[in-house]
């Protein structure tokens, strides 16, 4: 086969180091936006993303030419000199290590979009629970 043809689309989770509630409702656009710039630098397709107060969810398809450690490598260490730059905490920001990376086909993409846009709900509804 000539070319190369892939579908893999990963929904990455990590968190605020100490899962401490260090990002702002005021921050979360301009940190989704910053994000998503890295993800296009390296080439990458963001098809959603929302950060929590304390941990952010992600969904990529990704080529298969990028390791998925190194995307998120160049995402926690961008986006941590970026929030450490506008001093939106006090101290100093970083994520936790480690990260969760998960597989899906391209039939479930829509339903993985829509509980990443929908993570206060979720969570607010699994507090209540």
């Amino acid at each position: 086969m000539p070319n190369t043809y892939t579908q893999l689309y990963i929904q990455i989770v990590f968190a605020v180091k100490g899962r401490q509630s260090l990002i702002s409702k005021n921050n979360r656009e301009e940190l989704h936006k910053f994000i998503t710039g890295i993800i296009k630098n390296r080439e990458q397709k963001l098809l959603s993303i929302f950060c929590m107060p304390d941990h952010i969810h992600l969904l990529v398809s990704i080529k298969p030419s990028v390791s998925i450690s190194d995307l998120v490598r160049d995402i926690k260490a961008g986006s941590s000199k970026f929030i450490n730059e506008q001093n939106w905490i006090k101290g100093k920001f970083s994520w936790q290590e480690g990260f969760g990376a998960f597989s899906y086909s391209r039939s479930q993409i829509d339903n993985v979009a829509n509980y990443i846009l929908n993570q206060e709900k979720h969570h607010n509804n699994h507090l209540l629970n």
